[in-house]
């Protein structure tokens, strides 16, 4: 498994084509939603905002998930909003109908929430633009190729800041989650996709060579617990006097 984990695999999830039904779907989430929160992984998300809205002022926002499933991390964000007395509306986009329309009963309470069903390597500034937008545990999903596609675009829509939440490559992280799930997981898809995502993560050296093709961004990219990178992407700003 060492030797595995030196290249990004290109296994294909379960979740990349999910076929159960929407209850089963739910379960999953549910469990991908439990990693999260136990490990703490939204939170990294969420802190990054919160700084980004606190340097960018603005009377308004506008937030975009790509990649939303059922929701979780807009809401997470919409409550930063509301406690912080920040104006913003959000956007989830995400492929699976099934995945939204969970994502859309769960929001019954956050009017300012709404979801669409998009193909993310099909996004354009014509179909809209955004100030924040950020991707949590998606990318990896992708292949190189894509990927660089996809960032470019993510790039060109967001106005203040592009935030990546993905998965360290590890062999540590890779023993860590096979432990980790006997305890905390129940859905066999989510037992599974989550080796395997963690062998489609990143290392550093890998995402700054993704940056590095972005040379109209500045790049922060940091390690967090539990082996996540938060990747920040901002515009550069002609300098003022």
């Amino acid at each position: 498994m060492l030797k595995g984990l030196k290249t990004r695999s290109t296994d294909p999830e379960i979740m990349d084509n999910f076929q159960g039904t929407p209850e089963t779907l739910q379960s999953v989430l549910d469990d991908i939603n439990n990693v999260n929160r136990i490990l703490g992984g939204n939170k990294i998300t969420v802190a990054a905002v919160d700084r980004l809205l606190d340097a960018n002022p603005r009377e308004r926002y506008t937030i975009v998930d790509v990649g939303c499933a059922d929701g979780s991390m807009l809401r997470a964000l919409a409550l930063l909003c509301r406690k912080k007395g920040v104006m913003a509306d959000f956007l989830g986009l995400d492929l699976s109908v099934d995945a939204l329309e969970l994502a859309r009963e769960a929001s019954k309470d956050f009017p300012e929430i709404r979801y669409h069903e998009q193909d993310v390597l099909q996004l354009s500034e014509a179909d809209f633009t955004c100030d924040i937008l950020v991707t949590t545990l998606m990318t990896h999903h992708f292949t190189d190729g894509d990927l660089r596609v996809l960032l470019a675009q993510f790039a060109r829509l967001a106005d203040i800041a592009v935030v990546n939440n993905d998965l360290h490559r590890s062999a540590l992280a890779f023993y860590l989650f096979k432990a980790f799930s006997i305890f905390f997981i129940r859905t066999p898809t989510a037992k599974i996709d989550g080796l395997i995502s963690i062998r489609k993560g990143f290392k550093k050296r890998e995402l700054l060579a993704f940056a590095k093709a972005l040379p109209q961004m500045n790049h922060k990219i940091k390690w967090k617990w539990a082996f996540r990178y938060v990747w920040i992407m901002q515009p550069k700003r002609p300098k003022t006097i």
